[in-house]
């Protein structure tokens, strides 16, 4: 009998992707110790990097993807050629072709196709090709691969929990365009992975130097106007970059800067760009500082003066805005708010503020603070499981490896949360308002059908009750799965129970 089935509960959901079906054993673990068998898993650094086999750096995959393009614009080209060449010997005053006559009503089908009179020649059958992934696809649906299969074999997931937040706080949006597709999985295995049990001020510094965030952001476009660059070119800032850390990333609405701090970040960070194809200032695709683009001068941001150092400037710009008070209270709460509630309880996040500041924003500490907090067990789970949570708890507790991500990508674009593609730079919403509306709902319980549907009867969802819930489960939730009709409904319902959806 498990020790403490309620606690096993919001050590599995709350704070990881549920339980695993099979013989994992993860909801005896969990009962055994709730906390422990999270913090175990915090204890274990090397589960946040990700290596698999063809997954390349960013300036690997920025030569793949010039190399694509250059293949499609000569294609392209070539075509064009033929094109003309083939209008060119066309004689110019040649007849045109005989219309061709209606058929017979004899010789249509009962559903209208045309069809060939005895006796006459029949037409070759054409076998469209198949088309092809490019190299952008397919690069896009390894990294999910990879992502997807990670999250199901974790032991409980609060590492891959954190990825995710992580990566959702510092997001870009593959529909950016083809850089941007071709660079999401590397943008998080680069960026945030190595820091997410590390400390907020290099992650910062991470993401805001990687090519994927410079071009979500059009960094590479913003030019200081005294600079060399612009002086010639008499181009000027783009604030997109300086908007958008002090927005999104670190100090929150709100928090005192003001419209001429985003300007002097933005100056701050003119040169911050990416070496392009040509590779005149590094290798392509790799984060390069360009001098002939820096705003030149010392620049006075939130009341402090940074002295021009080039490249210096900018990253003790980002370091001092990492440990602002503003920062430490803006991720604080938004931390809370992902893995608690939609209103986390004050005193949790002054917890988490003072430790995100007493360590210089140590992330590791971050989520060992959150999870020793008794604010996070005795919540009750009201939050909703986002998209991606719920169908990765689907797969856990199926206990299948997936060999494929086209149904986990399927899934994601018709639940709302496409991969790595948010509609703007705030990320996907982290509230129940985002998630538990009607027709959410209602799209989870197509998924959770289709699902069913596929299994058939290969598994008994009495069995996998006991292995997600045990007794947490309630009592109108085992009588309405033991009353289903069938396996498959009996699946699906347990897939929409609230035990299963909330967290």
């Amino acid at each position: 009998m498990a020790r403490d089935p309620q606690a096993a509960l919001v050590a599995l959901n709350r704070f990881g992707f549920g339980a695993r079906g099979g013989a994992s054993g993860d909801f005896m673990n969990a009962a055994s110790d709730p906390r422990g068998f999270v913090k175990a898993e915090l204890a274990r650094p090397a589960t946040v990097l990700l290596e698999a086999p063809g997954l390349q750096t960013t300036p690997d995959l920025a030569a793949a993807l010039f190399a694509y393009q250059l293949e499609v614009k000569e294609q392209r080209e070539a075509a064009a050629k033929s094109a003309a060449a083939s209008a060119e010997s066309k004689p110019k005053n040649e007849s045109p072709p005989p219309a061709m006559e209606k058929p017979e009503a004899s010789a249509m089908a009962p559903n209208g196709a045309t069809m060939n009179p005895p006796g006459a020649m029949k037409p070759a059958k054409t076998i469209p090709a198949k088309p092809q992934l490019n190299i952008i696809q397919k690069t896009y649906r390894a990294e999910a691969l990879a992502r997807i299969q990670r999250a199901t074999l974790a032991d409980c997931g609060i590492v891959e929990r954190l990825v995710a937040f992580w990566s959702n706080h510092f997001c870009i949006s593959a529909s950016k365009g083809q850089p941007a597709r071709i660079w999401a999985g590397a943008f998080e295995r680069e960026a945030i992975r190595p820091h997410v049990l590390g400390h907020f001020g290099d992650m910062l510094k991470a993401v805001e130097q990687h090519p994927a965030m410079l071009f979500f952001l059009d960094n590479q476009q913003s030019i200081g106007p005294n600079s060399k660059a612009g002086q010639r070119s008499k181009r000027g800032l783009n604030e997109n970059l300086a908007r958008e850390i002090m927005e999104l990333h670190t100090l929150g609405v709100g928090s005192g800067y003001t419209q001429g701090d985003v300007t002097t970040l933005a100056r701050i960070l003119t040169g911050w760009t990416y070496a392009g194809r040509a590779g005149r200032l590094g290798e392509p695709g790799s984060f390069v500082f360009n001098v002939n683009a820096h705003e030149p001068g010392t620049q006075t941001l939130l009341g402090r003066s940074y002295p021009e150092t080039g490249l210096a400037q900018g990253e003790a710009a980002l370091g001092d805005i990492a440990r602002h008070p503003a920062t430490a209270k803006f991720i604080a709460t938004k931390f809370a708010r992902h893995f608690v509630a939609d209103d986390p309880p004050p005193a949790l996040v002054v917890r988490l503020n003072d430790v995100f500041r007493k360590t210089d924003g140590d992330l590791k500490a971050l989520a060992l603070a959150l999870v020793d907090s008794d604010e996070a067990w005795q919540a009750p789970m009201t939050k909703i499981r986002s998209p991606y949570e719920y169908l990765i708890a689907i797969g856990r507790l199926m206990a299948r490896i997936p060999e494929d991500p086209g149904r986990y990508l399927n899934g994601l674009n018709i639940l709302g949360q496409p991969l790595w593609t948010p509609a703007g730079p705030n990320g996907f919403a982290d509230t129940n308002a985002a998630w538990a509306a009607p027709e959410e709902m209602k799209l989870r319980l197509d998924i959770a059908a289709q699902v069913a549907s596929r299994i058939g009867d290969s598994l008994d969802a009495r069995d996998l009750l006991d292995i997600a819930m045990s007794d947490a489960a309630s009592q109108d939730t085992r009588q309405t799965i033991a009353r289903a009709e069938t396996r498959q409904q009996a699946f699906a319902l347990l897939l929409m129970s609230p035990e299963f959806q909330r967290r």
